[in-house]
């Protein structure tokens, strides 16, 4: 491939880039209204406007998308992660007007992406799944109370074609099911297109642990280890780490082979993420999706393994990459990841949009990544998911790498906008995240400790 066309925008876009001019390969990008002036434009080497603001207007358009690419000769196109990294049409139409899809096979997009099929799949391969119910469309609920029963309280509604917690809400008691579901199906609908859900049995302390595969396309695959991403909030992550702290050996060897499985059975092609939940307490473990893209956190990875993954894609698709062993993969050192968000935790993280009036990160620190695709003076728009940037810390040992991030918060200076940066850097020194003791309730469960209230002074009254 000489040029390829990126899909996408903000940080992703800009490591997109990179990767692609490391390899000699031009870069097409694409922005929308609000983003004419951002970054990734100004890297790439032609930038093409596809629609307004909205992201429904511009990056989820496929047809001003591949317009872009047809016009100025892409030879491949890498979606990122979101907008239609999932799209199956956005992935076929590519390929019909002859570029290289940068991705998994739209097969297999497809068999991950409807998570009731995605589930069947993963026992099909022996791989455990939590008890979960058929997929309710709005029209037919008739055997919602007896699933809800067979699956077990607390449960979760989940949409079916949805990921990174969106669509997903916990329910206690048969009181306030079918509101749920009704809710989360016009949710679903409206971020998804697609407003089926199912039930699933909720792992009160639960351990969100992913492992990292790529297929090379032909029926082998193999793991890069695993992350840890247990810190969420609102079911979403903000920090990533690995290796994950305190999971036996045994344990993880049982996932990694599951998740290569997985990834086997389905042909897979390029990077992809087996997402498992796993029991705090017992250790157990259980599939709960796989996303067929990068993810956000891919860094993490890449500091512990040497792979430069976005690169390992391009190069898989072009026919170009080398076939690494699984013998040959070693793991190094230990590395933490924290997203930085516009966002104010005192207010249940609330965005934060505006113009970023100063942004002073500590780019010398030895051992530090820093992701982003924003410059001082840029403005955070509220069309977007509201991330600055992330801050990837290596070390040879957890100790050393929580010890450089917390050392990299406290030196990072953002002003304009509400950020999250002494949320993370209280979180850092926790002492059940120092003792690598944490779960996917850990953020609401210790918010006292991490989000202290800000106390307004009271008026008084002064006698004239």
């Amino acid at each position: 491939m000489k040029r390829i066309l990126v899909a996408n925008r903000g940080e992703i876009a800009c490591r997109i880039i990179r990767a692609a001019r490391e390899l000699d390969i031009e870069t097409i990008a694409i922005y929308s209204a609000a983003d004419a002036d951002a970054l990734h434009c100004t890297m790439a080497d032609i930038a093409v406007p596809v629609g307004p603001a909205p992201a429904s207007q511009s990056y989820l358009n496929v047809g001003a998308v591949l317009a872009a690419g047809t016009l100025h000769g892409a030879d491949g196109v890498h979606p990122g992660y979101g907008f239609l990294s999932e799209n199956t049409a956005f992935a076929s139409a590519a390929e019909a007007r002859g570029m290289v899809w940068i991705g998994p096979s739209v097969a297999s997009i497809e068999n991950m992406g409807d998570k009731n099929r995605a589930r069947q799949i993963a026992l099909d391969c022996g791989v455990p799944v939590l008890p979960g119910s058929i997929r309710f469309s709005p029209d037919d609920l008739s055997r919602l109370d007896d699933e809800a029963q067979r699956v077990g309280f607390p449960l979760l509604v989940k949409a079916s074609g949805g990921g990174g917690g969106i669509g997903m809400k916990r329910v206690d008691s048969p009181a306030t099911l079918r509101e749920t579901v009704t809710t989360t199906q016009a949710l679903a609908a409206k971020a998804f297109n697609d407003p089926g859900v199912y039930l699933e049995r909720y792992v009160p302390r639960a351990r969100h642990i992913e492992i990292q595969v790529f297929g090379y396309g032909d029926g082998s695959a193999v793991h890069l280890f695993e992350r840890e991403c247990s810190v969420q909030r609102r079911f979403q992550k903000i920090v990533e780490e690995s290796p994950a702290p305190n999971l036996p050996a045994g344990v993880l060897d049982r996932m990694t082979q599951a998740a290569v499985a997985l990834a086997e059975q389905q042909r897979y092609s390029g990077a992809g993420t087996v997402e498992f939940i796993v029991d705090a307490q017992t250790h157990a473990f259980f599939f709960l999706e796989m996303n067929t893209r990068i993810q956000v956190e891919h860094g993490v990875t890449e500091a512990i393994s040497g792979w430069d993954l976005v690169q390992a894609q391009i190069l898989l698709a072009s026919g170009d990459l080398r076939r690494i062993a699984q013998d040959d993969i070693r793991r190094h050192g230990a590395a933490i990841e924290c997203r930085v968000y516009a966002e104010n935790p005192a207010k249940n993280f609330m965005p934060s949009p505006g113009k970023l009036t100063r942004y002073d990160l500590p780019h010398m620190l030895h051992g530090l990544r820093i992701d982003t695709g924003l410059r001082e003076g840029d403005t955070i728009s509220p069309f977007y998911d509201p991330m600055i940037a992330k801050l990837i810390a290596f070390g040879a040992t957890r100790d050393a790498a929580r010890a450089l991030m917390s050392e990299a918060l406290a030196a990072s200076r953002i002003e304009g906008i509400q950020h999250n940066t002494a949320f993370l850097a209280r979180l850092m020194e926790h002492p059940s995240f120092v003792a690598g003791d944490v779960d996917t309730s850990f953020v609401q469960r210790e918010a006292a400790t991490l989000i202290p209230k800000v106390t307004v002074p009271t008026s008084v009254a002064v006698a004239l």
